[in-house]
């Protein structure tokens, strides 16, 4: 006896094959729609409000000697980016 052309196919736990991508893709929305959730409720400051923590941070943070306009200039001894002074790389003892 042949199987007719447009029967349902069931798979090994008894469910048709049209089921189990119906569920697969309601699974796949779910997840989707729970990350989306998760993405609304994170907290969100405005750019102002980030700015001056921003600010704030960098003011209690040691000098960084790439920004002179914030923190004046500095002395060529104690900046880490000036030219080192050229005399050779080698001492002979």
């Amino acid at each position: 006896m042949m199987a007719a052309p447009y029967e349902v196919r069931m798979n090994d736990n008894g469910k048709s094959k049209k089921q189990s991508m119906a569920e697969l893709k309601l699974r796949r929305l779910t997840e989707l729609n729970q990350r989306l959730q998760e993405d609304l409720n994170r907290r969100r400051i405005p750019v102002s409000e980030a700015a001056a923590d921003l600010i704030a941070f960098t003011d209690k943070e040691p000098k960084d000697f790439m920004v002179p306009s914030r923190w004046g200039t500095v002395d060529k001894r104690d900046d880490p980016y000036a030219p080192q002074p050229q005399g050779g790389c080698c001492t002979m003892m």
